[in-house]
This record gives C-alpha cells, structure tokens and sequence, in this order.
C-alpha cells in the first residue's frame, strides 16, 4: 500500500499480489519507482483513487471510488473516503481513497490514507496517520474514538517527525484513546 517516496524498503518487492494506492500524492506513489515496481510485479493489480492518473500514468491501474468491494487473494477490500483532508484552502484538494482489508477469522485492517472522515465499523487495526499538515492531534484522537478505538493502531505517516515527536504522539495518542500503538519501524513482523 502507498509506494511512496519517503521510504525505498519497498523497492525490490517482487510476488505481490495488489499495489493499492490512496492518493496521488509523492509521499503516497513515488513517480520515480512505482512503475518500475508494478513492471516487477506483472501479477499484481493495481487499484487507485480515481483521479491518481492525473499525475502519473501507471500500468494497469484501475481507478476505484468509495464503496467499491475487490475481492484480491482472498481478501475482502472496500474502498472508503473520498477526498484528502483539507491542507489550507489554497491547496486543491485531490481524492483520497482508504482501504478496509477482511478476511474470515483475521483481524480487519483500515488504511485511511490522508483522510480522517470515513470511520467504517468494526476496525481492529489502523494504521494511523500520526502527521501530516492537514491534521492535529485532537484529530488524530477524535478519529481514533470515532473508529470505536481500534485494538492496535500502527504509525504511519510520521516521517516529519524526530524520534521523540513520534514517541510524543503515540504515547499521547494511546493514552487518549486506549488503542495499543504497535511500531513496525524496526521491520519485525508482528502477530495480531
């Protein structure tokens, strides 16, 4: 999800099965590197918000709205949202898609993109834009509780933060809403 370009982990990932992508966005889909990972991936669809090809043109990406249901290895998908959040009134806003990831018997996984307005039910892990200039804490929290606080949420969006920024809020955010904060930062898989 969201091959940006304030990480290069992702860059040689081969075998995968969906590029999902919330948002047009550079941090969100590096223009340099996603096409060659979608080349690398020929088995994979790629599904986008709708108006991503208006800045870059991408192999076999498919344009999906909110409520749109994919089915996708065996996942359940439905796209949620619409638009990004506001950034200032000067900044037009592009549209923001998130994606809510089932499967029977496995935790619900929602990736909100940039946006803080869709709060689909029954969510048990979020990855939780913890930064962005579009957002503050309180909405951080308010969105988290509107969610019915999600057991675990994973940090993302966070890389303008320092190392004790990112501890801040985390630390704040679990505190104020009772979500488990579960950094991936040290590439350890995790068991949910």
């Amino acid at each position: 999800m969201d091959p940006g370009s304030f990480s290069d982990l992702w860059h040689d990932l081969e075998g995968l099965d969906a590029v999902l992508i919330t948002h047009q966005h550079a941090d969100h889909i590096d223009p340099e590197h996603t096409p060659e990972l979608i080349e690398d991936n020929p088995q994979a669809v790629v599904h986008t918000a709708d108006d991503v090809h208006h800045s870059l043109l991408l192999p076999r990406a498919e344009p999906v709205t909110a409520g749109q249901r994919l089915t996708i290895g065996g996942l359940d998908v439905e796209a949620v949202g619409g638009d990004h959040a506001v950034i200032h009134a000067d900044i037009p806003r592009v549209h923001n898609i998130g994606f809510v990831i089932r499967a029977e018997g496995e935790p619900a996984f929602f990736h909100p993109g940039d946006a803080l307005d869709s709060a689909p039910s029954n969510i048990d892990i979020l990855a939780l834009p913890i930064m962005g200039p579009w957002a503050a804490m309180k909405e951080h929290v308010d969105f988290v509780r509107a969610l019915d606080v999600p057991k675990h949420s994973i940090p993302i969006h966070d890389e303008l933060l320092s190392d004790r920024g990112r501890e801040l809020l985390c630390r704040q955010i679990g505190d104020l809403t009772g979500t488990k904060i579960v950094s991936l930062r040290d590439g350890s898989p995790r068991d949910f």
